[in-house]
């Protein structure tokens, strides 16, 4: 049975993780830094405060360790400001060390609670409710591809090129670089469906742990379609961690375009010194679909190519009153630079999706898993870059100064994203909204259960 640093069971890591307490919302910027400052006030003999950055708009970015080692963990939130269950994982996580003394006492954990409070700040409108799809989506914010903290690392691979590293990343770096970590939690979420993990390396009954984390807070694995299908699978929904080498190779191979808009992500980077990296995505939403595996009467290469054509009407129409509006958008604007980032970039997937359909079998049949999560990635994009068009060009004319040219647009997009959220709506009845401290109990149990099987793989 697998143990924690202190020689317990495994069992005794889901003791803690269902310890976390019930939560209602998600932390803003303010919130995270009180409650970490706070408790860096409580107890100075034992945790360590620090600056190790400044964000592009002024924001202090702090790291707080706690511990006596001897190893070095690492575990930082915020690496995509859209994904805050990783907020409260930091803040239980520091909590914890600072009341249990033999927690403490297996190794020194580094914890930053938000690395990027910039790209943060414009998703707080959603984060104290109501949790549903069209509330979120309709004050989403994703940062553009070479302005995530998580893909803005250094990258020099055949004819990909990127070095405009961001000042948030530089501190990441550092700090790697500096701590030589031996785990890395890079802190991460999805939206809907089942929980899934990425991982550097292979260990030893890892996969099997890490399911069983899932299956002790009820929570389905994600056996849909795969994020991406340049990951090789370790086991159901356990992945080995996406990489910008592999992202290119896969393109390479289908004879598309090969990514050059971003850098390599923090676990590439902290691969150099040997740390072992790991990503637990978990859904605010669940579905009964999201690890049905039972198969289904409709044509897996059928399914894949209609997702695509209608992802790409979806993202054409989009891009088109993007193109009417973005003469009158500020570039000074995040949502605007991510919105002109990501059309172009998405815009790519349906074709590469129709290639891929091509070498599938056309006698297998989708999963019921499979049949759900690939029409509802549409639904997210929709609500997603949707909701960030229509909140760049309301924005703007917000300001007061705004062209009549721009209206025309911003009425189509307004009718557009209705008819958006309105479809999404009718799926809320049979959504399962998942209480914030089992996500958090995952991710924490996660975070823990890594230690310690690359301890046992050192052994």
């Amino acid at each position: 049975m697998a143990v924690v640093p202190n020689g317990a069971p495994l069992q005794v890591i889901l003791e803690r993780a269902h310890r976390v307490p019930d939560l209602d919302h998600f932390p803003g910027v303010d919130e995270i830094n009180a409650r970490l400052d706070a408790l860096a006030g409580k107890h100075p003999e034992l945790v360590t405060r620090r600056r190790i950055g400044t964000s592009r708009l002024g924001d202090p970015i702090t790291m707080y360790s706690i511990g006596d080692g001897p190893d070095q963990a690492l575990v930082y939130a915020g690496v995509h400001p859209n994904e805050p269950i990783g907020f409260w994982t930091a803040i239980h996580l520091a909590e914890d060390l600072c009341a249990d003394p033999d927690l403490r006492s297996s190794c020194r954990w580094n914890i930053i609670g938000c690395i990027d409070p910039d790209g943060t700040r414009l998703n707080e409108g959603w984060f104290d409710g109501p949790f549903n799809r069209v509330h979120y989506g309709a004050n989403f914010h994703r940062p553009a591809p070479a302005e995530q903290v998580e893909w803005s690392f250094p990258f020099q691979y055949k004819n990909a090129y990127f070095d405009q590293v961001l000042p948030e990343t530089l501190a990441l770096m550092r700090v790697i670089d500096e701590l030589k970590p031996a785990i890395a939690v890079s802190l991460h979420n999805t939206e809907l469906g089942g929980v899934y993990y990425y991982v550097t390396a292979e260990l030893d009954g890892f996969v099997e742990e890490l399911h069983a984390i899932a299956a002790s807070f009820d929570l389905p694995l994600d056996l849909g379609e795969a994020e991406t299908p340049a990951v090789r699978e370790l086991g159901p929904a356990v992945f080995e961690m996406i990489s910008a080498q592999a992202t290119y190779d896969y393109a390479e191979r289908l004879g598309l375009p090969t990514p050059n808009h971003s850098g390599d992500s923090s676990a590439a980077y902290a691969g150099r010194h040997g740390t072992i990296s790991l990503v637990a995505e978990l859904p605010y939403w669940t579905h009964p679909s999201a690890d049905d595996q039972s198969e289904t009467d409709a044509s897996y290469r059928q399914l894949l190519a209609d997702a695509a054509d209608e992802l790409e009407a979806n993202l054409q129409a989009m891009n088109e009153i993007f193109e009417q509006a973005r003469p009158y958008l500020s570039d000074d604007s995040q949502l605007v630079r991510g919105i002109a980032a990501f059309l172009p970039y998405l815009l790519r997937r349906p074709e590469r999706d129709r290639r891929r359909a091509e070498d599938v079998d056309p006698s297998r049949r989708a999963t019921v898993a499979e049949a759900f999560g690939l029409p509802d990635t549409n639904r997210m994009y929709r609500l997603r870059f949707g909701g960030m068009l229509l909140r760049a060009i309301e924005g703007e004319i917000a300001r007061g100064s705004a062209s009549a040219a721009l209206h025309p647009p911003a009425q189509q997009m307004r009718a557009l994203y209705r008819e958006w959220q309105n479809e999404a709506a009718t799926l809320d009845a049979q959504l399962r909204t998942i209480p914030i401290k089992d996500l958090v109990g995952v991710q924490y149990a996660a975070a823990l259960a890594l230690l310690d099987a690359v301890r046992r793989r050192a052994d």
